[in-house]
């Protein structure tokens, strides 16, 4: 299921991108989650990645591990592919 990360830097790591990167990578690999894409943005959210996660404990388990390791905070929200929002709106009609 894929999945929008929205997240915020930490200011002591956000100078250290590349160790950031690598270890966040490192993690996900082990989560088997795929990470789709990343968008650094300006305002409430430092960045915006799109993953791909085999199950929603493991989306969880990253967010999770990302702010233990102090990097900063990941809200994790699951995103929905049309077929699967038309599915759920026929469901919703009755």
């Amino acid at each position: 299921m894929k999945y929008v990360l929205l997240g915020t830097l930490n200011a002591d790591w956000a100078g250290k991108h590349a160790d950031r990167i690598a270890k966040a990578r490192g993690k996900a690999e082990a989560l088997r989650i795929k990470l789709e894409s990343i968008h650094y943005t300006q305002g409430r959210y430092d960045f915006v990645d799109i993953v791909d996660a085999p199950n929603p404990e493991a989306a969880v388990a990253f967010s999770l591990w990302y702010a233990a390791q102090g990097f900063g905070r990941i809200e994790t929200m699951p995103a929905f592919d049309n077929a699967s929002f038309e599915g759920a709106v026929k469901l919703a009609k009755g």
